[in-house]
């Protein structure tokens, strides 16, 4: 049960309505009815999930990292919700539990998100071996900034569905 309230689309007002009604039209999602309490907390998820779909990370490769982190933190909520969205961006169900694991087959996927693992265990202290392991895996410092971000937007996310207790509306992902 969530402890924030539960903003109706259909009743709800300003900005808020706004947004729902414009960007979230049909995706109305319980992390998102939580954070239309505050409209410039929606529109700040919004903004940085826009940019980052621009990234020059692919679908796949940032849904690998959200649920690298979203298991990390113990989000049962981002955990299912990127079980879901990384299905669709083109990776395999076993793909999604390798994520979740930290732990990937493909030596590309692998890198990225052990390098991922490596900011969140670190606290964003990585060293310079885990910035060479992710370069020689092919990414670039663009991909690195990238990847940085994508993290934020994952811990922002976790972190608030920890907070609200959000219901989980999307199909719950597999036990590992």
């Amino acid at each position: 049960m969530p402890r924030l309230n539960v903003v109706d689309p259909a009743k709800a007002s300003g900005k808020a309505k706004e947004i729902l009604d414009g960007p979230l039209k049909g995706k109305h999602f319980n992390i998102f009815k939580g954070l239309a309490n505050s409209p410039a907390a929606l529109n700040a998820y919004l903004q940085f999930s826009g940019a980052l779909g621009e990234s020059s990370l692919s679908d796949a490769e940032r849904e690998a990292i959200l649920l690298a982190i979203g298991e990390a933190n113990g989000c049962g909520y981002c955990v299912a919700a990127h079980t879901a969205l990384g299905k669709q961006a083109g990776l395999s169900e076993e793909q999604t539990i390798e994520a979740r694991k930290g732990r990937m087959n493909d030596d590309k996927l692998n890198a990225l998100v052990r390098f991922a693992g490596a900011i969140h265990e670190k606290k964003g202290h990585v060293n310079d071996k885990d910035i060479d392991a992710v370069r020689k895996a092919g990414y670039n410092d663009g991909h690195i900034a990238e990847t940085v971000a994508t993290y934020a937007l994952s811990v922002f996310t976790n972190y608030f569905n920890h907070i609200n207790e959000s219901d989980i509306d999307f199909p719950q992902a597999p036990k590992i």
